[in-house]
């Protein structure tokens, strides 16, 4: 499985070679993030000097888009903002990249292999699928997508659709003053490379050259896009829906044995609400942009909810440990210390074991396989989800794979 990455600047990762099996010429890579149980790989190229390859299969779903430079595919020459999509056991044509060009390349369920033919009349691996994608996305038009959250103001180019899995890649553009006040997860992955422009969020700010990689059912949200818009490259292994939720909070600790004040041992504790204290704070034009995407979502006759940056306020995890407490009175748990000499009859009604009522049970909101299939090693994998299906409740990642060059991080609301 892939961690959960978010959110990191590109120039806060290594160089290495590139594995480009077959070609010749020389490249570095970037490993934005990778799979290594099966070879999947989202990464950020440089070519030092002409690369190219001849005519091959590749071992794994390939992408290919050019940041800068230019990339000439079956003798068509595409620049910034070409696009090509090779898929698993298809065979390619021919392929160079200019010196100096910069790309994103991902494989996605497969390794790095590839297998040179003499031409492209050879026969597809059993089972494969789809054809040979080449587009300039420079030369599409941004359509408006057709559930842009709360408020309109956000693009899309599709690039890419498996028509069996949902699996899309696309450009995303959200135009300045689109915000989201809610929390949102998904039934996919999604990771995302910024290509445009300036986005502050719950996780810390997109701005050229930052990466994520979420997997499916991480909340993440609170977003509100800077002067000139935001641009990305976005990819999802399913058809994404969103589940929103608000007011949300983590509490966390336990009893440290070695590492108190002067080695001893003490108890500690901390929520997101602690994080929103420390961090730097939402701007005022970010307060401004979330409170006029709340407006915008009543205006619509929707059911809503204030936004109330974390840090500022109630511990709601505080008034919730103080209602568990008062449930478990209430509720009339007992233990072995409980004394009393009244008679119990057939009509008692309160709970013997203790338990509390903490709403739906978890496990009630997974699909019925989940815990058996063959991802249920894998919490954060994502799963094919129809309407009228179980909506799976979000998993708890608050402090994720990150660095901290660009902008701030602090939890906001997870």
């Amino acid at each position: 499985m892939r961690p959960h990455v978010e959110l990191i600047q590109e120039n806060d990762y290594i160089w290495h070679a590139a594995e480009l099996v077959g070609g010749e010429g020389r490249a570095s890579e970037r490993r934005l993030s990778v799979d290594e149980e099966d070879g999947s790989s989202s990464l950020r190229v440089d070519f030092h000097t002409r690369w190219g390859r001849g005519p091959g299969i590749h071992h794994a779903n390939t992408e290919y888009y050019v940041l800068e430079g230019s990339m000439t595919y079956g003798g068509r020459e595409i620049g910034k903002g070409g696009y090509v999509y090779v898929p698993k056991g298809v065979p390619a044509d021919a392929i160079t990249f200019a010196e100096g060009t910069k790309i994103l390349h991902y494989r996605e369920y497969g390794d790095a292999g590839f297998d040179p033919v003499d031409n492209l009349s050879v026969p597809r691996w059993d089972g494969a699928r789809e054809d040979v994608i080449v587009i300039d996305s420079a030369a599409m038009r941004w359509d408006a997508v057709p559930n842009a959250g709360p408020m309109p103001g956000l693009f899309i180019k599709y690039l890419h659709v498996d028509p069996v899995t949902g699996f899309y890649t696309r450009l995303v553009h959200a135009q300045e003053g689109w915000a989201d006040h809610r929390l949102a997860h998904h039934p996919c992955y999604e990771e995302a490379y910024t290509t445009q422009g300036h986005m502050e969020y719950n996780f810390g700010t997109l701005d050229l050259g930052t990466y994520f990689f979420r997997p499916a059912r991480v909340k993440h949200g609170h977003f509100t896009t800077m002067e000139g818009g935001a641009t990305w490259l976005l990819r999802s292994d399913g058809e994404l829906h969103n589940w929103y939720t608000q007011h949300e909070w983590v509490r966390w600790g336990g009893e440290a044995v070695n590492y108190g004040p002067n080695g001893g041992r003490m108890r500690w504790s901390q929520s997101t609400h602690d994080l929103g204290r420390g961090s730097t704070p939402r701007s005022d034009r970010d307060l401004a942009d979330l409170a006029a995407s709340v407006r915008f979502q009543r205006e619509q006759g929707a059911d809503d909810a204030d936004y109330i940056p974390h840090g500022r306020g109630t511990d709601r995890s505080l008034i919730a440990i103080a209602k568990a407490m008062d449930a478990a009175r209430l509720q009339g748990g007992h233990d072995d210390a409980h004394h009393h000499d009244h008679h119990h009859h057939d009509d008692h009604d309160h709970d013997h074991d203790g338990a509390l009522d903490w709403g739906a049970d978890a496990h009630s909101l997974e699909h019925a396989d989940e815990r058996t299939d063959a991802g249920a090693h894998n919490r954060g994998q994502g799963r094919a989800w129809k309407a009228g299906d179980p909506i799976p409740a979000p998993i708890v990642s608050s402090i994720p794979v990150r660095s901290r060059s660009r902008g701030r991080w602090d939890g906001d609301g997870m």
